[in-house]
């Protein structure tokens, strides 16, 4: 799945044209192009090739799409930065209404699914502000665009077109207007057709509706989360306090859980949690306005860096799911408002981090 959170919540509602770049008017994909792409998959999937390729001649290129795919937010802004794109008492607070407006079917997926509430909840709070911003650009110009135009990744987005096609095929949509991300992603949950074909979850009979039916979405994304491996109960991340001439490395890169809490203890890396010494974690490092902070990962940190491999991306969920699970907790206490769950917290070394 890719996201690229910041230049996405540009893209929801308008494409910036980059400077000194001229519109392509009337320009579309080369004709050979088309024809090789459509007989493909009509083979393949049982399409139409003529109807197929009636569609694809109507997809308008892109050329916006490519430069905002060569600059995603997680390579370009430090956490801080990320952070305080998510962590506003305004997401926090529309969170906590989202969660008690549709608190019975929240608690009766994640309880069946095993998966909190709380990141169901923060997930569509991150990717979509709870399903208000889900895209403004037709998914087929996207698709079309990165398939045909962007060779880093042309073989990925042509999957994503023709299982898209399929989609659409399946569930007797318009292709023509559906509408998502920059990077194709459809829906509150910002599936990508794939993603969407495999994991969503129904119910009864019909195909499922990941656009508006909320069951379907609660069920999906926890689908998915189960999928890859998260585990009921168990933590996602945890702060780390660095002892007194500690000796330890991180690799900024690395998200794989290569180490364990008995290990990082042993060289006075201090994790807050009572998971087993043998629990094997990813030590983080991200950067807040007065230095460096660290964080433990856990396996379920790896369940959502599927999502979005980004550890920004998953920091930010899960501090907003933090937040969003105080907010419903303390719903009937007045005195506590959004803007008190993410005060600054004293970390080791010295830094503030707003929580």
């Amino acid at each position: 799945m890719l996201r690229s959170i910041f230049f996405a919540l540009l893209a929801l509602t308008v494409v910036v044209r980059p400077a000194g770049a001229a519109p392509e008017l009337g320009r579309h994909f080369p004709p050979q192009q088309l024809q090789r792409f459509a007989a493909r998959i009509a083979r393949r999937d049982g399409l139409s090739r003529a109807r197929v390729l009636w569609i694809l001649r109507q997809a308008k290129p892109q050329p916006d799409i490519v430069a905002m795919m060569n600059r995603p937010a997680e390579q370009v802004l430090k956490w801080w930065q990320y952070r305080r794109i998510f962590m506003t008492p305004a997401r926090i607070e529309a969170g906590v209404a989202f969660w008690r407006a549709h608190r019975r079917a929240l608690e009766r997926i994640g309880h069946e699914q095993g998966v909190d509430p709380s990141y169901i909840v923060a997930i569509l709070g991150v990717e979509t502000y709870y399903g208000r911003l889900t895209g403004s650009i037709r998914v087929l110009d996207a698709l079309s665009t990165l398939a045909f135009d962007y060779p880093a990744r042309s073989r990925f987005f042509a999957h994503q077109l023709e299982r898209f096609l399929v989609l659409a095929e399946r569930d007797r949509l318009d292709p023509l207007s559906v509408k998502g991300s920059y990077a194709g992603a459809m829906g509150p949950l910002q599936f990508m057709p794939s993603t969407y074909l495999r994991y969503a979850v129904g119910h009864g009979s019909a195909p499922p509706n990941l656009f508006s039916n909320w069951d379907d979405i609660f069920a999906s994304v926890a689908h998915y989360l189960r999928a890859h491996g998260w585990q009921p109960g168990a933590p996602v991340l945890s702060r780390v306090r660095i002892e007194p001439g500690a000796r330890f490395h991180v690799d900024p890169d690395s998200l794989t859980l290569n180490r364990t809490v008995g290990s990082l203890e042993l060289h006075g890396v201090e994790i807050e949690t009572h998971e087993p010494a043998g629990t094997r974690v990813v030590l983080l490092l991200a950067h807040t306005r007065r230095g460096p902070i660290y964080r433990a990962g856990f396996n379920n940190f790896h369940a959502l860096l599927t999502y979005n491999y980004s550890k920004l991306y998953v920091m930010a969920v899960n501090d907003l799911a933090e937040a969003i699970a105080q907010g419903v907790h303390a719903a009937t206490v007045p005195a506590v408002s959004a803007a008190a769950l993410i005060r600054p917290r004293r970390t080791p070394g010295g830094a503030d981090e707003p929580r």
